[in-house]
């Protein structure tokens, strides 16, 4: 059984940072394509930013682009997301998400096949 928490969430200005994080229960983490995606109220899930398995590599949406970054460290089997320049637009729910096939990072939320609970971050003007 594949487990993601997420912790990190709160209430931050406009302006300020934040910075989330996900640890993955089992010994497969580094086979996992990682991501995180984010639901506002009303609005459909979206994708945020993803890692390919040995973080050579990141994409990001471009309303989070040059602000955010995600990271991880397979040794300890978690993956971070360094929200900065928050604004309004940004609170939601985040999700970490893990993808185990083998097709490459994608961006569509069926392609993971685990998720954490969320988090909430809520940003005020």
């Amino acid at each position: 059984q594949v487990r993601l928490v997420e912790s990190g969430g709160g209430l931050v200005q406009a302006g300020g940072s934040l910075r989330l994080s996900c640890i993955v229960s089992g010994r497969t983490f580094s086979s996992y394509v990682m991501a995180w995606f984010r639901q506002a109220p009303g609005k459909e899930r979206e994708f945020v930013a993803a890692i390919t398995r040995t973080g050579g590599a990141t994409y990001y949406s471009d309303s989070v682009k040059g602000r955010f970054t995600i990271s991880r460290d397979n040794a300890k089997n978690t993956v971070n997301l360094q929200m900065n320049s928050l604004n309004p637009e940004d609170t939601a729910v985040y999700y970490c998400a893990a993808d185990p096939g083998s097709y490459g990072v994608r961006s569509v939320d069926t392609a993971y096949n685990y998720w954490g609970q969320g988090t909430q971050v809520t940003v005020s003007s």
